[in-house]
């Protein structure tokens, strides 16, 4: 279990591509994609400010007024600290700000964009090497005090950097790239340091890279989730995300796919179990040889 009070769906929905970097829904496609995901028992939101340049975040914001879901009923999570080169802003270098004035700034701009009160879950993008905890600290407090955000968290951090942070403020959780065909955090203490301190874990591009390439890797693994299908009569994309389920961090699939089939699949998998060493034989398939 992990120690937010806020209860997240277990599968995610990521509205990266749901705007200009992607699909570029109307707001009546996207108003529909939010009811669908409701529907089905999707009720977590994912996004950056950085989406689709600086728009997704309105777009989605728009869309989900136009929906009519009860404010109560979903999860938004959103980050911020990456300072991209963009039209809409001034940067002359791709770069990080985490000075407490940009925290709250950007955390309020996020609330007009999604047309909301407050944030359930806000995190910081990826780790800064000028971050300073006690400004971080002091921007989340006012943040948290004002009722504009509810939990704060990180991405992309490792257990050091999480270290430097709670010297001044909880974190409650770390959104981590994990697949099958990325499983470093399993080794290099992220996932463990996140079990151990009962933090909520998510993972983006949670299929990994099976999807998108064809190499040496990715034939190793079609090969046993061809038997694998039909063992557990389910997809591959579900037996992906069924491996990542059945780790003891709890992980939570961020799904970034905009196809109602897909969402509606990758919440079935939360209830395929992975016998022992069947997630042991995907495991030898990615890595291309077997644990030591």
């Amino acid at each position: 279990m992990n120690n937010n009070k806020i209860q997240y769906s277990k599968i995610i929905a990521g509205a990266m591509t749901w705007g200009k970097w992607g699909k570029n829904f109307s707001k009546n496609e996207m108003s529909n994609l939010i009811q669908f995901c409701l529907k089905h028992g999707i009720s977590t939101f994912d996004h950056a400010d950085i989406y689709g340049g600086y728009s997704t975040e309105a777009d989605f914001g728009k869309a989900l007024i136009e929906s009519g879901a009860e404010r109560d009923s979903i999860q938004l999570i959103t980050k911020c600290g990456i300072q991209m080169v963009d039209d809409s802003r001034l940067n002359i270098v791709k770069h990080y700000n985490y000075s407490e004035e940009y925290i709250v700034w950007s955390a309020e701009q996020s609330l007009k964009n999604l047309q909301t009160d407050y944030i359930d879950l806000f995190l910081l993008h990826r780790p800064s090497p000028l971050m300073r905890a006690e400004e971080i600290a002091s921007a989340i407090s006012k943040l948290v005090e004002q009722g504009k955000i509810k939990e704060f968290g990180v991405s992309n951090f490792n257990p050091t950097q999480i270290a430097l942070l709670e010297t001044e403020v909880p974190v409650k959780g770390n959104q981590v790239e994990f697949s099958l065909t990325a499983n470093d955090v399993m080794n290099n203490g992220i996932l463990n340091e996140g079990l151990r301190n009962k933090r909520m874990m998510m993972s983006w591009s949670p299929l990994g890279s099976y999807f998108r390439e064809n190499n040496k890797q990715t034939e190793r693994i079609g090969k046993v989730l061809n038997a694998l299908t039909v063992k557990y009569d389910a997809t591959e994309d579900q037996l992906l995300l069924a491996w990542i389920l059945k780790h003891p961090a709890r992980v939570y699939p961020v799904v970034g796919t905009s196809s109602e089939k897909r969402l509606k699949t990758s919440l079935e998998a939360t209830k395929i179990d992975l016998e022992l060493e069947d997630w042991f034989l995907l495991l030898k398939a990615s890595n291309g040889h077997e644990v030591a």
